[in-house]
């Protein structure tokens, strides 16, 4: 072949070395048709000035005026057609030593393509194709759908008793005072559709509406557009929400949603042989917000330097202080000291040592999703943590690509995975306002990290100035759960009355109360006002104004109030007065729940609350 008759850049390799054919099938997919590829054995033929000593040496890119290069040079010079991959030849050609550490690291790997190739089999697996993440993308928006259709239900079925006109934190009376004491900028500093209107029935409907807009979700209807109104519908009900929307799994699912609407595909019905593939830079800002929940998490608990964590001992009351624990929560508490201890160790190893893996090579990655979705479900048997581990499996998801998930999915649909993947040429992504999206992202996730280290009154004030801009959204978010074991556990009974002498407990639905109860299983549904009740009992009544607002509502006897609870000692009409007491519950063990049937038992601490009236005795 003469080399001026060429169209295309031709890459000559060895093609009796394993390793050379494993990369070079990569290279392939990166450069499409603009490089030919053929193994020097064959290429010899028609380049005789070109030593076969030079062949086995090193790779040649002939161009096709019959220029040469070779080694890291051809390399780049190679993948340099590409858009994305054109920063390595400019580091190679202008970096100081650039090119002196890259022909370097190429002859080392020349000489140990043995064992390379055997490393590169371990760590990638068979082949080294570039990844496609078609049904990574069609799982993942399922499992967001179904979570937003939990989050939408769930809170739906508590809503008048929570926030409305009748409830314990009324959303009217909540905006009426944002609307007194703040100017226009209320509609920035609290974004929500409730400004429309606060009424129960519009309450209700952008509940109602959420419900529907993931089943569309589910469907793959107008994906990237439903995502966008599940996102504003949630941002809109959680800041009208006030303390019962309060949880670090609300905010997760708004900044998971957020990302969701750029990642999701834009055509209104599902096909996904229309579909293209998805963005690897929200790709990686997905993984990015998996690695800082995770990481965050761990280290948090190390940072307050609570002594339940740093002697690993935290695990001897997690399982019967958490709020709201499940029956095999009891049988975990009832496991020896070493076993706790290790168990302990172990979540801090998934906690802040697997999180790296997020960003290694391909099967490091599946290890690591795996061990974090395995972790997710431990916590699913022994805690009601509504859709948060739902969630962070979710996540997870994304770390595995379209190869991975082809055994768990149904063959039809991963043959039109196949036909996608060969007939969708990969998009090529509006770069500058794209970008600019990211820029600011990465930022926010820059600045989170930062005050891991650095309190807030420290940091450069326009840093704080823009982390406060966008703080109303909820885009990029601190987490950490459990940073300070709670010990003991204390819970809030409240009790009624009509004469002053016999008081009558009212009964929860979910939370400890009844020590004969069994720990209930309510996930993926939370109960948002037994939750609080969990919060309440750290503080003082005079520190949940909410607290004392359920209680009128008891006096006055609200239905949907009463709705949320389980056991109304008082069908007919309110009682003339509540009070509430704390208790110190622990779990009981075998032998006790073996001759009593309790699960808990209880000591009386004190009164929380004095009894208070509507009217005067």
């Amino acid at each position: 072949m003469n080399p001026s008759s060429r169209k295309t850049l031709l890459l000559v390799y060895d093609g009796d070395c394993s390793f050379c054919r494993l990369w070079i099938e990569r290279w392939k997919q990166i450069t499409g048709d603009r490089v030919a590829y053929e193994p020097y054995q064959e290429a010899a033929q028609h380049l005789p000035d070109i030593p076969v000593e030079e062949f086995k040496r090193s790779v040649q890119l002939i161009t096709k005026d019959g220029e040469r290069f070779n080694g890291a040079e051809a390399v780049f010079r190679s993948l340099a057609l590409v858009p994305s991959k054109r920063w390595m030849l400019w580091v190679y050609q202008h970096l100081p030593g650039g090119a002196f550490v890259s022909e370097s690291f190429y002859r080392f790997v020349a000489k140990h393509r043995s064992g390379l190739y055997k490393l590169t089999r371990f760590f990638w697996g068979k082949n080294l194709q570039l990844p496609t993440y078609v049904l990574t993308r069609w799982l993942f928006l399922r499992c967001i759908g179904l979570i937003y259709l939990i989050a939408f239900a769930s809170y739906a079925s508590q809503l008048l008793g929570l926030i409305g006109s009748n409830g314990i934190l009324p959303a009217q009376q909540y905006l009426q005072l944002i609307r007194e004491n703040v100017g226009t900028v209320r509609f920035w500093q609290f974004p929500t559709l409730a400004w429309l209107s606060t009424s129960d029935t519009s309450l209700q409907v952008l509940c109602w509406a959420g419900v529907g807009l993931s089943l569309l979700l589910i469907a793959g209807i107008w994906a990237r557009v439903v995502a966008a109104l599940l996102w504003v519908l949630y941002l809109s009900l959680y800041v009208v929400g006030q303390t019962f929307l309060s949880f670090q799994w609300d905010i997760l699912l708004l900044e998971t949603g957020f990302l969701t609407i750029f990642f999701a595909p834009g055509q209104f019905l599902p096909k996904l042989a229309r579909e293209r593939l998805p963005s690897k830079t929200l790709l990686w800002l997905f993984r990015l917000l998996l690695f800082r929940l995770m990481f965050f998490s761990g280290y948090v608990k190390l940072a307050t330097n609570d002594h339940f964590w740093l002697d690993l001992t935290a695990l001897t009351v997690h399982y019967e202080t958490q709020c709201i624990p499940t029956p095999i929560a009891w049988y975990a508490h009832q496991l020896p000291l070493w076993f706790q201890k290790f168990s302990c160790g172990t979540m801090f190893a998934i906690e802040l040592v697997i999180p790296f893996l997020i960003f290694a090579p391909r099967r490091l990655k599946f290890s690591g999703a795996w061990t974090i979705i395995f972790f997710m479900l431990l916590i699913i048997l022994t805690g009601n943590y509504n859709f948060f581990n739902l969630l962070t499996i979710a996540l997870c998801v994304l770390l595995l690509d379209d190869t991975a998930l082809k055994r768990f999915l149904p063959k039809k649909l991963v043959e039109i995975i196949a036909f996608v993947n060969s007939a969708v040429t990969m998009r090529r992504v509006k770069r500058i306002a794209f970008a600019l999206f990211a820029t600011i992202i990465v930022y926010l996730n820059i600045v989170q990290w930062i005050a891991l280290f650095v309190e807030w009154k420290d940091m450069p004030k326009p840093i704080v100035a823009l982390e406060r801009w966008v703080t109303p959204f909820n885009l990029v978010n601190h987490y950490g759960l459990f940073r300070v074991m709670t010990n003991p556990r204390y819970e809030i009974i409240i009790e009624g009355s009509n004469n002053g002498r016999t008081w009558l407990a009212y009964e929860f639905k979910y939370k400890p109360g009844d020590v004969k109860r069994a720990p209930p299983w309510v996930e993926p549904h939370q109960p948002r006002l037994d939750w609080q009740m969990w919060f309440a009992a750290l503080g003082s009544y005079q520190q949940n104004q909410w607290f004392v607002n359920f209680c009128v509502r008891l006096l006055q006897g609200s239905e949907d109030v009463i709705d949320l609870i389980e056991k109304n000692p008082f069908p007919n009409n309110p009682p003339r007065s509540v009070r509430a007491l704390l208790y110190e519950y622990h779990f009981t063990d075998f032998t006790r729940r073996q001759n009593t049937g309790e699960w808990w038992r209880r000591d009386l601490k004190g009164l929380y609350m004095p009894a208070i009236s509507l009217r005067m005795e």
